[in-house]
């Protein structure tokens, strides 16, 4: 049976004033795959940060793997929800070699700081930097690697802990044609595998949506416009009013376009 690892109910953010989210109802099965599009100061990244536990909503309420966080210590949910993007890499020292980065996140940690790790973390951690084909780079520092190879450095970190659910916040962002193509590829590998968790992408472009995604958050102003199933919000209606413009949408089997009418 399957079990929802997210639910928000009437969330509302605010900070120095400003309403970041308004009344934002949310629920992310175990085996859908979200895409959160919207445009800038929408109030995606701030999603996130609410769904990783990183920014407690000033009302409503949220579920994580079914526990609430009024009642749950959000450490101990913390590690099994991977999380990342820009936030993340900000955090990072620039002398963290890569594996230790990887590995580092069985434990919650932005790198070495002296502490053991068995054999079989090596092995996996060497495993995802194969899959997202950055093995290469398991010697480097983390402040000598490109735009490109960090996001896909922080994805392995992200999943390192198996978690249940993953997010990831503008993994496209910044890359060039080939770099995002394979990127893409990637998270549709990813988005097919049975034993891949709930997976959330957060991203400004239709263009950017990963083959194998399931669904849909269109989110404006700190609002949901629409929600549910790819097929159902990607109507030319519910992106225009998101992005604010008139949009011809189109589907070319497992990829989506808009442009400007």
């Amino acid at each position: 049976m399957k079990g929802h690892v997210l639910r928000m109910t009437g969330v509302g953010v605010r900070r120095d004033g400003a309403e970041l989210l308004r009344g934002v109802d949310w629920t992310v099965e175990e085996d859908e795959r979200w895409v959160v599009l919207g445009p800038n100061g929408a109030g995606k990244t701030t999603l996130l940060a609410v769904a990783a536990t990183e920014q407690r909503p000033a009302e409503g309420g949220v579920e994580l793997l079914e526990e609430s966080l009024d009642e749950a210590d959000p450490a101990d949910l913390r590690p099994l929800v991977g999380f990342a993007g820009s936030a993340v890499a900000n955090r990072v020292p620039d002398s963290a070699i890569v594996l230790d980065l990887v590995i580092s996140a069985s434990y919650g940690l932005l790198g070495r700081f002296g502490e053991e790790y068995q054999t079989p973390d090596f092995g996996r951690a060497r495993a995802l930097l194969s899959q997202w084909g950055v093995l290469s780079l398991e010697g480097r520092r983390f402040g000598t690697l490109s735009e490109g190879e960090r996001k896909r450095v922080l994805i392995a970190r992200a999943l390192m802990a198996d978690p249940e659910l993953l997010l990831l916040d503008e993994p496209a962002a910044g890359l060039d044609l080939g770099g995002r193509e394979d990127l893409l590829r990637r998270l549709g590998r990813l988005a097919d595998s049975l034993e891949a968790p709930a997976l959330v992408v957060v991203s400004h472009h239709v263009e950017e949506i990963p083959p194998g995604f399931t669904h849909g958050l269109l989110i404006r102003g700190g609002r949901v416009v629409d929600a549910g199933p790819l097929e159902q919000v990607m109507t030319e209606e519910s992106l225009g009013e998101t992005f604010g413009l008139a949009l011809k949408v189109e589907q070319d089997g497992d990829r989506w376009t808009a442009r400007a009418v």
